[in-house]
């Protein structure tokens, strides 16, 4: 394993333990190392879907045996995004039209989060109606077809914010909305798979390494303030991503 690609999985496993811990899977974060290590374009993407799938695989499961989950919750979105994701990754949108304006709402997010997460910590929680959720989800999902990454970085924030979920149901329900969503992107750019890198396996290890980390963190030691405290962290890291 030469310098850079041991570099690159260090860095991968540090995003992976910060993200997981929150219920997302990190791809904007790998989407960002991965291009400042000098991957093609065409290689980041599907790269960046297998990895998202990875760590947010691992924590829907351990999240799901804790019980930080709510299925009324989850299924509007899930069966409106499924689609959505999938047509959406059928299409190429220049980046320079939505990559500012995404990274503009996730840093106002992440300023939310890190300086008043005492607001939403202590807010009660209700599933949406259906009328809600179902359109709010295959808006979703296109976004995170035309993106590459997952969508729970638009979704948990989302919830807490509207008082759909509390914190820590959040980062369950971000984790699997991730996991279908990102199969559905990867379905819809099928042929990318031939690009990624032949060193993606290392890639997946030490991902996985991380997510082990952060979910056995955020499962032992974060309670709904700090939930949210790292969330705004990940939401400005995402942020700072989409921006460079």
């Amino acid at each position: 394993m030469n310098e850079t690609l041991l570099l690159l999985s260090l860095a991968i496993a540090v995003a992976a333990a910060l993200y997981s811990s929150v219920g997302h899977g990190g791809a904007s974060a790998y989407i960002a190392l991965m291009a400042l290590s000098g991957l093609a374009p065409e290689e980041v993407r599907p790269a960046a879907l297998v990895l998202n799938i990875l760590v947010a695989g691992l924590g829907a499961w351990r999240y799901l045996r804790a019980g930080r989950f709510d299925w009324r919750v989850f299924w509007p979105f899930a069966l409106a995004a499924i689609p959505a994701a999938f047509l959406a990754g059928r299409i190429e949108v220049p980046e320079h039209i939505y990559r500012p304006l995404l990274a503009a709402a996730l840093a106002l997010a992440a300023l939310r989060y890190l300086l008043w997460p005492q607001i939403d910590a202590v807010k009660p929680s209700a599933p949406p109606s259906p009328l809600i959720a179902l359109p709010t989800g295959a808006a979703l999902g296109a976004l995170a077809g035309l993106t590459g990454i997952g969508g729970g970085v638009y979704l948990s924030p989302l919830l807490v914010f509207a008082g759909w979920a509390d914190p820590q149901r959040a980062t369950g329900i971000a984790a699997c909305f991730i996991v279908v969503n990102s199969l559905a992107g990867l379905a819809g750019r099928m042929s990318s798979l031939a690009l990624v890198p032949a060193y993606l396996p290392w890639l997946a290890l030490a991902a996985l390494a991380g997510a082990l980390i952060g979910t056995t963190w955020s499962l032992l030691g974060l309670d709904k303030k700090g939930v949210l405290r790292v969330l705004g962290v990940v939401l400005a890291i995402a942020a700072a991503a989409l921006a460079a």
